[in-house]
C-alpha cells in the first residue's frame, strides 16, 4: 500500500476509536448540545416577545426565526469543547505512548479526533434543530438550501475543531482544556447570533461586523430563513479556510514537538 493508503487506514481505525469512545460516553458529546438548547428556550421564552418586537416587530415567532441559526452555530462552536478534552486527557493519560510503539501514521492521532468530533457535532446539531422545530422554528430553505447549510455547518466545526485540538494538546490538564475553547463558544454571542450588529455600539458593532462567526451566521440565516446572504457566503468560507490552516499547522507542530520528548 502507498503512504497515503497507510495514511487514511490508520486514520479509519482512530475514527472508530473515538466514535466508540462518543457511544460509551454519550453524555461527554451530546452535552456540548445541551448549551445550544438552553439557550434557545431561554431566550425564546424569556426575552423571545420584547426582543422579537424590536426586530421586525413580529414577537416571539419571528424571533425563533432569527435566533434559531445564530444558536446552530453557536452550538457548532460548543462541539470543540469535548474535542480540546479528549485529546488532551490522550496525552496525558499515556496512551500516546502506547501509540509511538505502534507502527502507525502519526498524523492519524490528530486526524481521527477532529473528524469523530465534526460526526458528532453534527449529530448533535439534528437534536438542536428538533428542538427549535418544536418550538416554532420554520424555514423556507429547500433541501438543496439544507443541504449548503449542512456543508457550512460541517466546514465551520472541521475549521474550529482543529483549533480545540491544538488547544487541547497545548493544555496541561484536562481542566484546563475544558477551559480554553470557551472564547471560541461564546465568541457568537458578540456576533449576529442574538440581536442585529447593526443595532449594537459603534465599537461593538465594529468587532461583531469583522469577527468570523458573523458572516457564518448571516449565511445560514440565508440559506434557512431566505434573508439576503451577499457576500457573506465566501466570506464564511474564507474564514473557515484560513481558521483550519492556523489550527491544523499549530496542532501539528504542538503534536510533533510533544511526541519528541
Amino acid at each position: 500500500m502507498s503512504t497515503l493508503t497507510y495514511a487514511v487506514h490508520d486514520s479509519m481505525t482512530m475514527l472508530r476509536r473515538n466514535l466508540k469512545h462518543a457511544i460509551r460516553y454519550p453524555a461527554v458529546g451530546f452535552g456540548s448540545a445541551m448549551t445550544p438548547i438552553l439557550m434557545l428556550l431561554l431566550f425564546v421564552y424569556a426575552f423571545g416577545d420584547s426582543i422579537g418586537a424590536g426586530i421586525g416587530g413580529g414577537g416571539r415567532d419571528a424571533y425563533v426565526n432569527y435566533l434559531t441559526p445564530g444558536i446552530i452555530v453557536m452550538g457548532v462552536a460548543a462541539g470543540s469543547m469535548s474535542t480540546s478534552i479528549a485529546v488532551c486527557s490522550d496525552m496525558t493519560e499515556g496512551i500516546i505512548n502506547r501509540f509511538r510503539t505502534m507502527n502507525i501514521t502519526r498524523s492519524s492521532f490528530m486526524t481521527g479526533h477532529v473528524i469523530g468530533s465534526v460526526v458528532q457535532t453534527m449529530v448533535c446539531m439534528v437534536l438542536v434543530v428538533g428542538v427549535a422545530l418544536a418550538v416554532g422554528f420554520r424555514s423556507s430553505a429547500s433541501p438543496l438550501e439544507w443541504l449548503a447549510a449542512a456543508g457550512l455547518l460541517a466546514a465551520i466545526a472541521f475549521a474550529v475543531t482543529w483549533l480545540a485540538a491544538a488547544l487541547g494538546l497545548k493544555s496541561k490538564t484536562v481542566e484546563s482544556a475544558s477551559n480554553k475553547p470557551l472564547l471560541i463558544q461564546f465568541l457568537p454571542f458578540l456576533g449576529s447570533a442574538f440581536v442585529p450588529a447593526d443595532s449594537m455600539s459603534p465599537g461593538l458593532r465594529w468587532f461583531a461586523e469583522n469577527q468570523p462567526f458573523t458572516p457564518m451566521t448571516e449565511t445560514l440565516r440565508g440559506l434557512l430563513c431566505g434573508s439576503e446572504i451577499g457576500n457573506n457566503g465566501w466570506i464564511s468560507l474564507a474564514w473557515c479556510a484560513g481558521l483550519t490552516l492556523v489550527g491544523y499547522v499549530w496542532s501539528r507542530s504542538l503534536f510533533n514537538s510533544t511526541t519528541k520528548r
